[in-house]
C-alpha cells in the first residue's frame, strides 16, 4: 500500500487519478510565477466576469442575512426558479421536489454517480468524456465503459455502438452535449435515435451533462430528457459555471426523478449540506434570465462563436492537425496522432502527453492531453482567452512543432 509523509493510505484515493486540467493549471501558474509569459489555454473556464444583476442579488442576500445554513437541497426560491427555467428554456416539467442544488455541477454529478452505481455495475461512457467523470466513477466502485469516437465522426456515438455497449451489468449512461472536451452538440433527431436505443433497455438511468447548455452555436439545445418514455430514469446536471461565468460561485444543480432526488438530498447532507447561501440566491437571479432576450448572454456566446472561426482557422493552418469545427462549449480537441514518433534534439514525442510536456516547454502555451478524457491521439485547447492570445498561442504552437522532425 502507498503512503505519503508516513501515512497509510486507502486503497481508494490510491486508486484516483489527479486531475489532469488542474495538474497542468498548477504548472502554467508555477512558469508564470517564475517570469515567463505563458498563454493558458488548458482551464475550462469563461474570461466574463459574473452579470452585474447577479452580483447585486448576492449583496441583496448579505444585506438581508442570508448567512446561515441553507437547506440541504437548496432554497425553496431557487428550486422553483430551477423548474421555470426548465420549462421555459428546454420544455420541461419538474417539481422543485426534483431539484437538488449542490455546490457545482460537479458535486451533482458525484450524488446521481454514489446513489444509482453498486460496486461491480458499468457506466457506459462515450469517450472522449469530461476527466472527471471516470474517477468519480471510479469512487463508486463502477465500471466504466467507453465507447470511442474520433474526429471524423465529430466525436459521437452511434446507436449502433451504443446497442453493442449495452450488457446485463449496464446501469447508467454518461455523456455531455455540448461535450467538453470535444464541443460537440447531439442533435435531437442524433438524440432521439439514441432515445430508441433506450427504451429497449428500460433499467439503465440515463445521465446528461448539460453545464455548457447556453454556449451552442447552432441554436435551440436539445435535452434527452425530452423524450417521454426516458423521462422517469432521466437525470439533468446544470448549472451557472459556464454560461453565466459564475465559476467561483460553485453552483450546481440536478434535475431527476423524485426516488433520485430524494437520494442524492440524502448523499449531499452527510457531505456538504447545503450548498453556500449567497451563491444561492445569485443563482436564483441567473435562473430568472431568458437567454432569447438576454442582450448580455447573446453577446457572450457571439464572442465565443467569432473565437471559435477564428481558432478553427488557425488550427487548419497547421500542419498535421485534425480538428472538428465544434457547435458548442469552448474547446478544440484535435487529433495530433501526426506527431508521434517525431523528436526534437534529445526529445522523442511518443504520446499526447508528452506533445503537451513539449508545447508547454517551447512554446510556453498550456493545453491538456486527451488521454485524461479517454482519448490519447487528441490534445484539448481552450479557446476562452482574447483573441490576441489565440493568435499568439497559435503561432506558438505551430512554430514549435515545426521543429519536429
Amino acid at each position: 500500500m502507498q503512503t505519503l509523509s508516513g501515512a497509510i493510505l486507502s486503497e481508494r484515493i490510491n486508486r484516483l487519478s489527479e486531475s489532469e486540467t488542474l495538474a497542468m493549471s498548477r504548472r502554467c501558474r508555477e512558469l508564470k510565477e517564475s517570469g515567463i509569459n505563458v498563454i493558458n489555454l488548458s482551464i475550462g473556464q469563461p474570461d466574463f466576469n459574473t452579470p452585474e444583476y447577479i452580483k447585486e442579488a448576492a449583496k441583496k442576500a448579505i444585506d438581508e442575512n442570508f448567512t446561515t445554513y441553507s437547506p440541504v437541497n437548496g432554497y425553496a426560491d431557487l428550486r422553483k426558479a430551477v423548474c421555470e427555467k426548465l420549462k421555459r428554456d428546454n420544455n420541461l416539467e419538474y417539481t422543485p421536489e426534483q431539484i437538488v442544488v449542490s455546490t457545482g455541477a460537479k458535486q451533482a454529478l458525484a450524488n446521481v454517480i454514489l446513489s444509482v452505481v453498486n460496486p461491480g455495475e458499468e457506466v457506459i461512457l462515450p469517450s472522449p468524456y469530461w476527466v472527471s467523470y471516470k474517477e468519480i466513477i471510479k469512487l463508486a466502485e463502477g465500471v466504466a465503459v467507453p465507447i470511442q469516437t474520433s474526429v471524423e465522426n465529430d466525436f459521437k456515438i452511434t446507436p449502433q455502438q451504443l446497442k453493442d455497449a449495452i450488457t446485463p451489468a449496464s446501469r447508467l449512461f454518461l455523456f455531455s452535449s455540448p461535450c467538453n472536451p470535444t464541443g460537440s452538440v447531439y442533435s435531437r433527431k442524433e438524440l432521439a435515435a439514441l432515445a430508441e436505443v433506450f427504451e429497449m433497455h428500460p433499467d439503465i438511468y440515463i445521465l446528461s451533462d448539460e453545464i455548457y447548455e447556453l454556449i451552442n452555436f447552432n441554436g435551440k439545445h436539445e435535452s434527452i430528457a425530452q423524450f417521454p418514455k426516458l423521462k422517469d430514469r432521466t437525470i439533468v446536471i446544470n448549472g451557472v459555471s459556464k454560461g453565466f461565468a459564475m465559476t467561483g460561485w460553485r453552483l450546481g444543480y440536478c434535475a431527476a426523478p423524485l426516488q433520485i432526488a430524494k437520494a442524492c438530498d440524502k448523499m449531499q447532507g452527510q457531505i456538504t449540506s447545503g450548498a453556500c447561501s449567497i451563491s444561492q440566491k445569485a443563482a436564483v437571479a441567473a435562473m430568472e434570465t431568458d437567454p432569447d432576450v438576454s442582450a448580455e448572454l447573446k453577446n457572450m456566446v457571439e464572442i465565443f462563436r467569432k473565437r471559435r472561426d477564428l481558432f478553427y482557422n488557425l488550427l487548419c493552418d497547421i500542419p498535421g492537425l485534425v480538428t472538428n469545427n465544434p457547435e458548442g462549449a469552448f474547446y478544440f480537441f484535435p487529433d495530433v496522432t501526426h506527431y508521434f514518433g517525431k523528436k526534437h534534439g534529445h526529445i522523442v514525442i511518443n504520446n499526447a502527453t508528452e506533445l503537451c510536456n513539449y508545447i508547454l516547454d517551447n512554446a510556453f502555451v498550456a493545453i491538456v492531453s486527451g488521454e485524461a478524457f479517454g482519448n490519447p491521439n487528441c490534445i484539448r485547447l481552450s479557446y476562452a482567452t482574447s483573441e490576441n492570445d489565440l493568435i499568439e498561442a497559435a503561432k506558438r504552437i505551430k512554430e514549435a512543432l515545426a521543429r519536429l522532425i
